[in-house]
């Protein structure tokens, strides 16, 4: 005889919710529940670390800055480094006469340039109102630009501190240039460390990397490098050449203060855009102090300076070392100044490149090995370290 199942008994089958059948749907509901609150808790940890992260290096922006331009000045040195220690020079005493090379051209420089400057400037201020009376007379008797410019002056000096008000501004300057020392400091034996260990770095980078893909992150690491030093040394040849034949056509044509202008305008080269501008403005606005015939001469030079630089310098010397397109410098400069301040704009061009660089290859498919390595003053050959 059957017997039926005992009141408060459940039958355990296909469809109960006992031990050996399914979860029921009460149990699958606070499963889901949970693992959808692990997943949300997860994303918020990332994302507030992403955040984190992003203001601390908005807040390191300066020390970053100053570390990618130790990274493009060893960029710019590495090929000679290598060249020279293939030849038997160590590492070490090849980047020592590197820094005494660029100490020699800073005191080179000083010697030519600063005596002439002082004497043009000289002759400036002696020419120029040294009493607040001889101010006055001088504006009241001019026109034009120069009117408003004395004018101008007038009141900016009746607004300067004196006595103990003096003492503030003297302590941030002193604590200005006493910054802009570490800084330069800490470029120049960042650069240095970084031509002795950037090998490590990239092997350890590669070694955090699946194997099949090391190779093209190698190759990557060292195109970008290439340009980086490309386009430092061929800058550098560009402020040279800039400077000594504005300098040469200024004096000429009898601009005033030639040295000065040839100098401002060979140093503002490395300002992309704004840079060559600016200089040919001064130099043309300097032009109208003596009359309109030379802001006419000096604009015309200018342009003819700026034409040969285009068509026939950089091509040569430059060539496609960032492979950037002249829209893209542009709006990778006021972009750079607009996020990060002035001092950001001399780095403008090689972050650029880098980010088109890494673009190209990551997102373009592009094989570095395969890309054109762009050289100045320096071999494919050198650019190999071995």
């Amino acid at each position: 005889m059957n017997r039926l199942p005992s009141a408060g008994v459940r039958e355990s089958g296909p469809g109960s919710g006992g031990p050996n059948g399914p979860a029921s749907d009460e149990d699958r509901g606070e499963s889901s529940s949970s693992s959808t609150a692990r997943r949300a808790c997860i994303t918020t940890i990332v994302a507030v670390a992403v955040i984190v992260s992003a203001l601390a290096l908005w807040k390191l922006k300066l020390v970053i800055a100053l570390l990618f331009m130790a990274v493009v000045i060893a960029a710019a040195m590495r090929p000679s480094v290598e060249a020279l220690r293939r030849r038997g020079i160590p590492r070490g005493v090849g980047v020592g006469i590197h820094y005494l090379a660029m100490l020699g051209l800073v005191a080179l420089f000083l010697w030519f340039a600063v005596p002439r400057a002082l004497n043009q400037i000289e002759a400036a201020v002696g020419s120029s109102p040294t009493s607040g009376g001889q101010l006055r007379h001088a504006a009241n008797h001019s026109t034009g630009i120069k009117h408003e410019l004395l004018i101008g002056i007038e009141k900016r000096l009746k607004k300067l501190p004196a006595g103990a008000g003096l003492i503030h501004p003297a302590m941030t300057v002193t604590r200005t240039a006493f910054d802009v020392l570490i800084g330069l400091f800490f470029v120049f034996a960042s650069a240095a460390y970084w031509i002795f260990e950037r090998d490590r770095a990239v092997d350890l980078i590669t070694s955090l990397i699946a194997r099949p893909k090391r190779k093209k992150v190698r190759d990557t690491f060292d195109l970008i490098d290439a340009k980086l030093g490309a386009f430092v040394r061929g800058e550098i040849l560009l402020i040279v050449f800039v400077a000594t034949i504005l300098s040469l056509a200024f004096w000429l044509i009898g601009e005033p203060y030639w040295v000065l202008l040839g100098i401002f305008a060979g140093v503002f080269e490395m300002v992309p855009v704004i840079g060559p501008l600016l200089a040919g403005a001064v130099a043309i606005g300097v032009g109208f102090t003596v009359s309109w015939h030379i802001a006419l001469a000096a604009g015309v030079v200018v342009l003819i300076v700026r034409l040969l630089e285009d068509y026939l310098v950089l091509p040569r010397v430059l060539g496609h070392a960032v492979g950037l397109s002249p829209l893209l410098v542009l709006v990778s400069v006021f972009a750079s100044a607009i996020l990060f301040g002035g001092f950001a704009v001399l780095l403008a061009i090689p972050i650029a490149a880098v980010a088109a660089t890494l673009v190209d290859v990551v997102v373009r498919g592009k094989d570095p090995a395969e890309e054109d390595t762009p050289t100045v003053l320096f071999s494919a050959q050198d650019t190999e370290v071995t």
